[in-house]
């Protein structure tokens, strides 16, 4: 499984933000060349038809979606990530939060040795846990 962000035509910032944030590998396709070119403004050809950003915690993709085609930002999802070290998780979840409303503190909770809630300065939601120790992750 894999989070799929559409934006309305700033997914280049918001992707290469998450790789500020998080580490990892790029892939970019871009509207133009492509035969869905066709379905977006023709201005588009520089904005990502399909982003990928590869890890360590796993994958997100990301999309310009068209005008009119877009989803309100954060709609009903919010994206998890499990770190196993405490200072690596504070770190993540700062750089998601700056910009951004931190919705639940990152702090120490019944159910994770380290737990926070943001949504960034794009509207999407986070939640950044260090499990405790002896708890099994995916």
């Amino acid at each position: 499984m894999r989070p799929n962000v559409s934006f309305p035509g700033n997914a280049t910032e918001a992707i290469a933000y998450y790789q500020a944030a998080l580490g990892g590998e790029l892939e970019i396709t871009r509207w133009a060349g492509t035969p869905a070119a066709d379905h977006a403004p023709a201005d588009w050809g520089d904005k990502i038809l399909y982003g990928r950003l590869l890890t360590p915690f796993g994958e997100i993709n990301v999309m310009d979606a068209p005008p009119g085609a877009a989803d309100p930002a954060g709609g009903n999802i919010a994206i998890a990530i499990d770190v196993d070290d405490d200072d690596r998780a504070a770190q993540i979840f700062a750089k998601l939060a700056d910009g951004g409303e931190v919705i639940m503190p990152f702090e120490e909770t019944f159910f994770a040795r380290k737990f926070g809630m943001t949504g960034d300065k794009f509207g999407v939601r986070w939640m950044v846990a260090v499990a405790p120790v002896g708890a099994v992750t995916a």
